[in-house]
């Protein structure tokens, strides 16, 4: 168990470390931004801004997905591991080698298309919830030194709460499981609605994980546990109901 938890946390802060040395493209990260919100305008994706009025009608629900976003995210993923790794060995296997493929895949492209969040991008006009309503897990960009700021694409938010749904719909039986969907459709919601991604981040991240999920089998649900019925009627012994 140890062994899998170093790995995990290996994962995590190698993601973490890969992402803070593609730092120093700020004329790029906005350059792509436009073009993103361009893209997403030419084909008529819904805006961002919708999302985030819905949330903005309230400062107690803007601060809830503010909390969201900042402490979700990874304890969420972390939980769900543990939980493969103790109830469903096979789904565990599965699951870690889909996480590492595409987080080692995301790890590229800050380096090749490094992307600023449209909290950053005057075009927008979305605002930066975080900053605003709090609690805020970046500071300013030049002086944050824990993370990149502009490796918005994609959105590992979005792509490994994707992730944890469909494992544990995989994993288990019950007629509920589907109810795991929603940690992604508020994960999306939720980081849209905050300004730190766009909806081309968690398409990105989408496809990812569909390419990883093609190469990457899971392995078969466990059976569905059966309820006891009545003991089967036992026919007489011949040679007993001959006896005299």
């Amino acid at each position: 168990m140890l062994r899998e938890l170093l790995l995990v946390l290996g994962l995590f802060f190698v993601y973490k470390f890969g992402r803070r040395m593609a730092i120093g493209h700020t004329d790029a990260a906005f350059h792509n931004a436009d073009r993103v919100w361009n893209l997403e305008r030419a084909v008529h994706l819904p805006g961002e801004g919708a999302v985030q009025s819905l949330l903005l009608h309230d400062h107690a629900v803007v601060q809830l997905a503010n909390t969201y976003y900042a402490t979700v995210h990874f304890p969420a993923t972390a939980l769900f591991l543990v939980w493969l790794y103790l109830r469903r060995p096979a789904h565990y296997l599965w699951a870690r080698r889909v996480l590492a493929a595409v987080t080692s895949v995301a790890l590229v492209l800050p380096f090749t298309f490094p992307l600023a969040p449209p909290r950053m991008l005057a075009a927008t006009g979305l605002q930066d919830t975080g900053r605003l309503y709090g609690p805020s897990v970046y500071g300013p960009p030049n002086t944050d030194h824990l993370s990149n700021q502009f490796a918005a694409m994609p959105s590992l938010h979005f792509g490994w709460a994707l992730m944890v749904a469909v494992g544990l719909i995989a994993a288990t039986r019950s007629r509920l499981r589907w109810l795991w969907l929603l940690h992604p459709l508020v994960t999306l919601t939720v980081i849209v609605g905050t300004a730190n991604h766009y909806w081309l981040d968690s398409i990105v991240a989408t496809l990812m994980f569909l390419v990883a999920f093609t190469f990457i089998r899971a392995p078969n649900r466990p059976p569905t546990a059966r309820r006891p019925g009545p003991a089967p009627a036992r026919a007489p012994d011949p040679e007993v109901a001959l006896a005299p």
